[in-house]
């Protein structure tokens, strides 16, 4: 017997309701992820054991800049890995010569078109070290050298059991030599340049 069409319209208003609620609930969620690691970061730059801050500048140091939280750039990816991949010397700033290898190469879309990044590991992390399950993403984007660092931004991801990741540009930080020329940081390599403005994470 059909439903009448009364019933199943208010069945579709509560699925409606409750696909509404369970985003909201999400977005709620990850909006305060953002502030939180916002927090977290002016934090560790407030203080003056671990922050990379001239001294002049700590002493005015009021909090970092960011881009409003923009869920556009929390962006699905999927990892493809390169296991052959040989191990290189990343350029750096100033004279330091890290080893890093290519770990694997995110492709995702942002805002229709298709991109990809290249993730590394440090050779000389071991696995006992804090962020040995990490992955480096150093990038460059259309907002270098205006809104954002003109030597380009970082990410950092967990390594996961499969290959689906989220990569969320709302995280996206400065090298420490943004800040202060003491500082050798990794140059990211030209093949990790994204050819759209990366309106997220730290300005």
């Amino acid at each position: 017997m059909q439903k009448p069409i009364n019933v199943r319209f208010s069945f579709l208003l509560i699925l409606l309701f409750h696909f509404l609620t369970v985003k909201a609930q999400s977005d709620s969620l990850w909006y305060n992820s953002i502030i939180e690691w916002q927090q977290e970061i002016n934090r560790e730059y407030a203080d003056s054991i671990s922050s990379p801050l001239k001294p002049e500048a700590l002493k005015n140091f009021n909090g970092l800049q960011f881009f409003p939280p923009n869920n556009e750039f929390f962006v699905k990816s999927t990892l493809t890995l390169t296991p052959d991949a040989k191990p290189f010397i990343m350029k750096t700033s100033g004279k330091k010569t890290p080893t890093y290898v290519q770990y694997g190469v995110f492709s995702f879309k942002l805002k229709g078109q298709e991109f990809f990044l290249s993730a590394y590991k440090r050779v000389e992390i071991l696995t006992s070290d804090e962020y040995a399950d990490y992955l480096f993403i150093p990038f460059y984007d259309l907002t270098n050298g205006n809104e954002t660092y003109e030597g380009g931004r970082y990410l950092d991801c967990k390594i996961q059991g499969d290959n689906q990741y989220f990569l969320d540009f709302n995280k996206a930080y400065n090298p420490y030599c943004a800040y202060n020329n003491k500082y050798s940081c990794p140059i990211p390599p030209d093949e990790n340049f994204l050819n759209i403005r990366i309106e997220a994470g730290v300005m």
